[in-house]
Order: structure tokens, then C-alpha cells, then sequence
């Protein structure tokens, strides 16, 4: 038999469809490796490098009101200084805020490339509360009972509340009637008393009527109530208005 003989041209081609196969393996390697060294590159700058770390000089607090410290919220984020952004637990972050005096609730966002935006809802004081003997100072509460502060004198704007001590109940219902009140009613507020959750009164200031308010229920239709019966001549002068019934007032 005669040895097949293969043509030069035949050899050329062969070698250079498998150097072409040997470049296009070559660079799906480059390729590969390249990209692995982008996304490292990458991961080092979000979740390492400084370039989106926390800078606590550009934390911006809202809500404080007048009762949180801003001071104390800027000391819990200062302790993530230098943590980058994409790796900060704003949730664990928002919980440490929760546990500044003051704070009811919180949210923190990243505000890029360095900052946080925190927002709060801070727990007002609504009324004063003597405190027990032989204290004579007052305790400061928020709408929910917490208490936020303490003075010694009431301060502006605060009625001061009135309830047989330790009677949890009574107090629910006086502060559950404070935070319905409309605010240029609440502000008219100078004292609330009340023996039971059924008999709360209020005393307006500069020697403004008594109102007895009763229960804490229905207590949007004895604000309409209180209003129209304020509001007409024939109750002119009265020093005492009853709406513990709202369907059937009393003027006195």
C-alpha cells in the first residue's frame, strides 16, 4: 500500500486551527482570572478600603425634641467610625439607639458616601406627676407613662397630674385623654385630677373653668362637645362645663 501523503498546506492549517484553540483557551483563562480579580478589587473597595467608611462628622440627627440627648445618639454611632457603609448593621445600630433615655423609636439610613441620616421619634413629656414623699420634685411623663425626666418645678406648658399613688389604671386613663386633646386645648391644661379612671377633671389655666371630663372614652366627641358649649353665648361665664355625658351637658 502507498503511505498517504499529506500536503504542506494541509500541515499549516492544521497548526494554526490549534494555536487557535490554544489562544482562545488561553484568553478564556486571562478572562476568568481577570474578573475574579475585578470582583476581589471590588469587594475590597466596598467591604475594606476607607473610600466608603463612616464618618461620624457626617451623621445627621432629626427628632431629638427635648428630651433626647444628640450627644449620647452621636457616641453610639461614633463606636462604627471607620466601618464601611455596605457593611454596617443599621439594624443593630438602630437598636443601640433605642436604648438612649428618650428614644421611642428610630430608623438610621445610609446617606453615601460617609454619612447617616438618623431619624427619631423622641418620647415628649405630657404631664407631671408628683413624685412620692418625701420627695416634693415631679416626674415627667410621656403619653404612654415612660417616664422621660424629672423637674422641680412643672415646667411651661405641662399640666400636673394628680392620681392616688401607684394606681396605674387612673393615670392610663388621664394621659389617654392628654394626648387626644387637640394642642390649644392641651396648652389651656394647667392641672388634672382624678380619684378614679372615671373621674377626670381638668382645671384651665389663669383661672380659666373646671372641666369634668369623666372616662377616657369617647373623648374626640367631648373635645367637639366642650368646643360648642365654650363657643355659645348662654355659656358665657360658666366656671364649670360637664361633658363627662357628652350627650347631655352640663354648663355651671
Amino acid at each position: 500500500m502507498r503511505p498517504e501523503v499529506v500536503s504542506t498546506t494541509s500541515r499549516e492549517r492544521f497548526a494554526e486551527r490549534a494555536r487557535a484553540r490554544r489562544n482562545l483557551a488561553r484568553r478564556q483563562v486571562l478572562g476568568a482570572a481577570g474578573a475574579l480579580l475585578g470582583a476581589g478589587g471590588l469587594g475590597w473597595l466596598l467591604l475594606v478600603s476607607p473610600v466608603l467608611a463612616l464618618d461620624p462628622a457626617q451623621v445627621e440627627v432629626t427628632g431629638a425634641g427635648t428630651v433626647v440627648a444628640v450627644d449620647q445618639v452621636l457616641a453610639v454611632v461614633s463606636e462604627r467610625a471607620g466601618t464601611p457603609l455596605p457593611r454596617l448593621d443599621t439594624v443593630g445600630l438602630r437598636d443601640r439607639v433605642l436604648e438612649v433615655p428618650g428614644v421611642r423609636e428610630a430608623r438610621v439610613v445610609r446617606d453615601w458616601p460617609h454619612g447617616l441620616a438618623v431619624q427619631l421619634v423622641s418620647r415628649e413629656p405630657v404631664a407631671a406627676v408628683p413624685e412620692a414623699a418625701p420627695s416634693t420634685g415631679l416626674v415627667l411623663l410621656d403619653e404612654q407613662g415612660v417616664q422621660v425626666g424629672r423637674a422641680d418645678a412643672a415646667p411651661a406648658g405641662l399640666p400636673v397630674v394628680d392620681v392616688p399613688v401607684g394606681d396605674e389604671r387612673t393615670l392610663a386613663a388621664v394621659l389617654g385623654v392628654l394626648e387626644q386633646l387637640p394642642a390649644d386645648l392641651l396648652a389651656q391644661v394647667e392641672s388634672v385630677s382624678a380619684r378614679t379612671q372615671d373621674t377626670v377633671t381638668m382645671q384651665l389655666r389663669d383661672g380659666g373653668p373646671r372641666i369634668d371630663w369623666g372616662s377616657a372614652d369617647e373623648t374626640p366627641l367631648k373635645i367637639a362637645v366642650l368646643a360648642a358649649l365654650r363657643a355659645a353665648p348662654a355659656a358665657a361665664g360658666a366656671t364649670v362645663f360637664d361633658v363627662s355625658a357628652p350627650r347631655m351637658p352640663i354648663t355651671r
